[in-house]
């Protein structure tokens, strides 16, 4: 494993106003995507040890839905969206123009309304990065899935425990009308993506 030195307080500033650039980017295909009903904001940029990422998250001990989108290769990551369980339905009710379902289980047009959302996100994001480190990124389909968060997000970490021992997380935060939601992107890039970023900042800086 590389011991991954922590990341300088200038560096994790210029990988901020990156994903800045990308959320902002994000929040307008999600304005167009939901006729204005929803916007983004960025939460957080920051470094911590691969052990500690899943509880510094705070992500919960009760299953969430999630989309997962993943970039497969050295240059690659995984962005996860999360939501509860009422914000979801209402999200896909609104998408859906119907009423926010009452059963137990998903239907499949409720399902496809998240996963294209976030397909739309992801292919924000993805486009941004593309830009900035001049290398073309190509997301998974994204997927439906309902599981503990801590367990999906630990699962991206592993392809990271053999190269690195810190782990940089972006979370972005959902907004309806101004109020926030209950809904999160976290976006974990590999160590090969965050040596990428910082390499095209070098270029331009």
């Amino acid at each position: 494993m590389n011991e991954v030195a922590p990341a300088s307080d200038h560096r994790l500033n210029l990988l901020h106003q990156l994903f800045a650039s990308a959320t902002h980017d994000a929040s307008a295909a999600m304005c167009r995507w939901t006729e204005g009903l929803i916007t983004l904001t960025l939460d957080e940029v920051r470094e911590i040890p691969l052990e500690d990422a899943a509880v510094a998250l705070n992500l919960g001990d009760e299953p969430i839905t999630m989309v997962v989108l993943s970039l497969q290769g050295e240059i690659g990551g995984e962005m996860i969206l999360t939501f509860d369980e009422q914000n979801g339905r209402q999200l896909a009710a609104s998408l859906l123009r119907r009423p926010v379902g009452a059963g137990a289980d998903w239907s499949e047009l409720e399902k496809s309304a998240l996963t294209e959302t976030g397909n739309i996100l992801g292919c924000a994001y993805m486009n941004a990065l593309t830009r900035l480190i001049d290398s073309e990124l190509v997301p998974s389909a994204p997927y439906f899935i309902q599981d503990f968060a801590a367990s999906v997000v630990q699962q991206a970490l592993l392809a990271q425990a053999m190269t690195c021992d810190r782990v940089l997380i972006c979370r972005t935060g959902f907004h309806r009308e101004g109020k926030e939601l209950n809904w999160r992107v976290i976006f974990v890039p590999t160590d090969g993506m965050r040596r990428a970023m910082e390499d095209a900042f070098h270029c331009v800086v």
